[in-house]
């Protein structure tokens, strides 16, 4: 098997969102237009006609080459149709061209040199009741309390709302952040991708809201945000729970993103999610980079 380090102005996007899309391991961060926008500029480990890929979102200080997963990117690593082997793994890992990395690598990318990560996952294609009834009693508890205060979910809310809300609950968030959020919003909605409902109070104001990634057949959280009245109304907990409700009996999974952070992940295992991990690769910088990068 032969593989190649593609820069950027040489990858055949085309050829590398069909492999995308027709991998067994799916993941809708990998696609083109979304390495983009979080890394500019980013370049590719690929085999002959993009059987097995691999991007590779480098960075530069001082001139410096090194990988580091981008904001809002839970996963990359190698992506395929085929069965991607412990071989192929280990033939990617030796042709990274750099010396310093961090990446992500898929569910699907397991070998002996990775970190294992918690990601929860939930099935959807159980009677909503049959999935509902796995709840924890912490969790039903809280959608009767969201119920209770009057919380209004809407399926489908704009960009400019959601991003309003973020900026008020994260006031010392940078531009760039924001820009980059609003950037990966209006393409995914534009591709039909990306949607986000929000949980309004009896005033009409949006107190919550949550973006869902429609990336073959999962459906990712991305951008979850709650002011302090949703958290005492427990917004997000119903948000959820409309999510499920509307997908039930169909052959989507939620993905939750995590977390490693035992209170979230808490919350995830409350909506019956499971564990279906994902993995660290890390190679340490030279001493002479050590502080520097």
């Amino acid at each position: 098997m032969q593989i190649q380090h593609l820069q950027h102005k040489h990858i055949d996007f085309r050829k590398w969102d069909d492999t995308i899309l027709s991998s067994a391991n799916h993941l809708g961060y990998a696609y083109s237009w979304y390495l983009d926008i979080v890394s500019p500029g980013w370049e590719a480990l690929v085999t002959d006609d993009y059987e097995f890929i691999m991007p590779l979102p480098v960075k530069r200080k001082y001139k410096i080459p090194y990988l580091v997963q981008p904001v809002l990117t839970q996963q990359l690593g190698i992506f395929s149709k085929n069965e991607i082997s412990d071989e192929v793994i280990q033939l990617f890992i030796k042709n990274i061209p750099y010396y310093s990395y961090e990446l992500n690598m898929n569910e699907r990318n397991f070998n002996a040199e990775v970190t294992k990560l918690p990601n929860y996952v939930l099935k959807l294609n159980d009677p909503y009741e049959n999935i509902q009834h796995k709840y924890s009693k912490n969790t039903v508890r809280n959608i009767e309390k969201a119920q209770k205060n009057n919380v209004r979910i809407v399926d489908k809310i704009e960009i400019e709302e959601f991003i309003s809300l973020f900026s008020q609950v994260n006031p010392n968030a940078i531009a760039v952040i924001k820009s980059t959020y609003r950037a990966i919003l209006t393409t995914g909605t534009k591709n039909k991708m990306i949607t986000i409902s929000g949980a309004y109070n009896t005033k009409d104001e949006l107190i919550a809201g949550i973006c869902h990634f429609f990336t073959g057949k999962r459906i990712v959280c991305l951008l979850p945000v709650s002011n302090a009245e949703a958290k005492k109304n427990s917004a997000m907990f119903l948000l959820i729970d409309s999510l499920i409700r509307t997908f039930a009996e169909t052959d989507r999974i939620v993905d939750f993103e995590g977390s490693q952070i035992e209170g979230i992940a808490r919350f995830y295992r409350g909506f019956g999610a499971a564990d279906q991990p994902y993995y660290l690769l890390k190679k340490f910088r030279p001493n002479f980079l050590v502080g520097r990068i």
